[in-house]
């Protein structure tokens, strides 16, 4: 029940019409019997420091920030961990005397949804499809987790050249090497752990990959597509039609969500209710298709 002691979250971003944050945020306030509402807002652009500005002196207890802002954010902030400086993203805020310091969320979601997932990254070879902020990212989180070997692969190689120097001078070793997509046959032979983290086969594009080559995909034994909309993306189908194990971004999502939760309500989320939450969501899928077929 909302009253006058109720804390509130939200999520800024443009657009944020179809963010599942609310969902996970309000579920888990529910669930841990917390005083708090979860809402979105969308932020024009140019309007991100006014954004977090109001959202203090609105005595909000944290935000979200997601696309296009996770960069934007951090001239605005008091304080930033330091994780998210190393990415140069932040998606959590978390209220501070003075302000908000940010935090990066999305890689240690990611890494422990893998954990849930039962994949081990360290000693692993890892392709990354894709060279923008997202691969940055996750390069630089497998890199700290010890993984053997990092192969970005992007359609332009000067764009992953970038992040494999970065990665490279990070680490003090020669861990990551760049290649274009039309590359991917001069791989070394082995099996891989590839990680999607392109937009490509997000909806409405439900049908696209960044590779269709079936040989590729004979080679991974275990895909991860960062996309969460659809929850079955082509890469996904791709893999499993290789002989691999497909995932999809939703368990990021929301362990992403539950880490940012835990650092605003100083509370910790069980394994437990983290199968609840990812229930919850399967659930409202469900709805929203038997809503869309009538």
């Amino acid at each position: 029940m909302i009253d006058g002691k109720t804390r509130t979250c939200c999520v800024f971003g443009n657009p944020v019409e179809h963010t599942k944050s609310p969902a996970i945020h309000n579920y888990l306030a529910g669930l841990k019997q917390i005083n708090l509402a979860y809402i979105p807002c969308r932020i024009e652009q140019g309007r991100i420091e006014e954004a977090v500005k109001g959202a203090y002196a609105l005595n909000l207890l944290g935000v979200n920030v997601t696309v296009p802002y996770k960069s934007d954010v951090i001239p605005y902030l008091v304080d930033i961990d330091l994780l998210a400086e190393q990415i140069g993203a932040v998606n959590t805020l978390v209220r501070r005397e003075g302000g908000y310091k940010g935090y990066n969320t999305d890689m240690p979601g990611l890494y422990r949804a893998m954990v849930s997932d039962g994949v081990c990254v360290e000693g692993e070879s890892v392709i990354l499809l894709g060279a923008g902020g997202v691969a940055r990212a996750v390069a630089v989180m497998l890199a700290e987790k010890g993984v053997g070997e990092i192969l970005i692969l992007n359609r332009t190689k000067e764009r992953a050249q970038a992040i494999a120097q970065e990665v490279n001078d990070f680490t003090g070793k020669q861990l990551a090497t760049a290649y274009e997509l039309s590359e991917i046959h001069h791989l070394p032979e082995k099996k891989y752990l590839a990680i999607q983290c392109t937009s490509v086969g997000m909806h409405p594009n439900v049908d696209q990959a960044v590779v269709e080559d079936e040989a590729f995909y004979r080679r991974i034994h275990t895909g991860y597509d960062l996309v969460f909309n659809p929850m079955d993306t082509q890469f996904m189908r791709l893999v499993r039609a290789g002989g691999g194990r497909a995932f999809g971004g939703l368990k990021m999502l929301i362990y992403q969500g539950i880490i940012a939760f835990e650092l605003w309500t100083d509370t910790q989320v069980s394994e437990e209710e983290a199968g609840l939450i990812y229930e919850h969501l399967m659930e409202l899928e469900q709805q929203k298709k038997e809503c869309d077929n009538r």
